[in-house]
């Protein structure tokens, strides 16, 4: 839809917004020129990028080099490490050590299992989903992403973010999709 219709113009035009931005969340469903030129802006400003590849599609080494951590599902780590990842919370841990031969960071959901995160610096861990009944899953990826990016644009550290994120998507999945909009 309209996402494919953002430019690296659209880009231009909101550069003082773009450059006082702390963390800038792409998403493979903008045209890969647009992503560029906004995490160039973000970047030159000292801000943080982040990357949830979805859909998984091939990123050029230009758009992965402006990227400070990506996040992925199995099914997109897979894609991404080329490499089979089983959706349980230790191929996802493995997938996302992986992962940090091409970004500083990642991020690999495992679904109902949980979340593994690695980084270049040496920090690994692991969060099992938090246990609740699941009513949906549908959104669940798109919250933990934008509750993890916003919780790095509040200041928090990033094992506090992927916390937050994982109990925001745990909420979301027990909420009937109707009742959404409350929380």
């Amino acid at each position: 839809g309209s996402n494919l219709t953002l430019g690296e113009k659209d880009i231009a035009a909101a550069t003082e917004m773009v450059a006082q931005t702390a963390v800038l969340l792409l998403q493979n469903e903008v045209p890969e020129p647009a992503n560029i030129a906004a995490a160039r802006a973000v970047k030159a400003h000292g801000g943080r990028v982040v990357l949830n590849a979805a859909p998984a599609r091939k990123l050029s080494d230009e758009l992965v080099a402006l990227v400070d951590v990506v996040i992925v599902n199995a099914i997109e780590a897979e894609f991404l490490a080329g490499v089979p990842v089983v959706d349980a919370l230790e191929g996802a841990a493995e997938a996302a050590r992986m992962l940090i031969d091409f970004y500083p960071a990642a991020i690999v959901t495992a679904g109902g299992e949980g979340v593994a995160y690695c980084d270049r610096d040496g920090q690994a861990f692991a969060l099992p989903a938090i246990p609740v009944e699941v009513v949906s899953t549908h959104g669940a990826g798109d919250e933990f992403v934008g509750a993890f990016a916003a919780g790095l644009a509040r200041g928090h550290q990033v094992e506090a973010a992927i916390a937050a994120a994982n109990a925001a998507a745990a909420l979301l999945v027990a909420t009937p999709e109707r009742e959404r909009e409350a929380i």
